[in-house]
C-alpha cells in the first residue's frame, strides 16, 4: 500500500473518483440485465428486480456526484492526499457495503454500514471545505 503514500493529492482524487465512476457503470449495467433478464423495455415494469436494481443505482448516483465534487474541490485546495484518501476511500467502501447489501426484504446491518461510511465521508468533505474556504 505505500503507492498510495506516494500519490500527488491529483492522483488521489483521480484514483477514488475513477473507482467511483466505474461503480456507477457496474451498478448501471446491472439495471440493464435486470431489465433484459425481465423483458422490461423502459422503467421498472412493475418487476421486483428491476426495481432493487435501479434503486441501488439510484441510491449510488444520489451521493456520488457530491463526493466526486468534494474530492476535486479539495484537490484545488490544495489538501494533501491522505485527505483525499480519507474521504475517497470512506465513500467507495461505502457505496460499495450499500449496494452489496441493499435488500428489498429488510434492512441489513450492511445497508446501515454502508450509509455511515458515505455520510461520514461526506461529512468529513464538508467540513473541510469549510474550514478551507476560512483558513485558506
Amino acid at each position: 500500500m505505500s503507492f498510495l503514500t506516494q500519490m500527488s493529492p491529483a492522483q488521489a482524487a483521480a484514483l477514488w473518483s475513477g473507482l467511483l465512476i466505474l461503480l456507477m457503470v457496474a451498478l448501471s449495467v446491472r439495471v440493464v440485465l435486470a431489465r433484459r433478464s425481465n423483458r422490461v423495455l423502459l422503467g421498472d415494469g412493475g418487476n421486483a428486480q428491476v426495481i432493487l436494481a435501479g434503486r441501488v443505482f439510484g441510491n449510488a448516483s444520489e451521493y456520488i456526484p457530491a463526493g466526486i465534487a468534494a474530492l476535486a474541490v479539495l484537490t484545488l485546495l490544495g489538501l494533501p492526499a491522505y485527505a483525499l484518501h480519507m474521504v475517497g476511500g470512506l465513500l467507495f467502501a461505502g457505496r460499495v457495503i450499500h449496494a452489496i447489501s441493499l435488500s428489498d426484504r429488510k434492512p441489513t446491518p450492511g445497508r446501515v454500514i454502508g450509509m455511515a461510511l458515505t455520510f461520514v465521508a461526506l461529512i468529513l468533505a464538508g467540513a473541510m471545505l469549510v474550514v478551507h474556504a476560512f483558513v485558506g
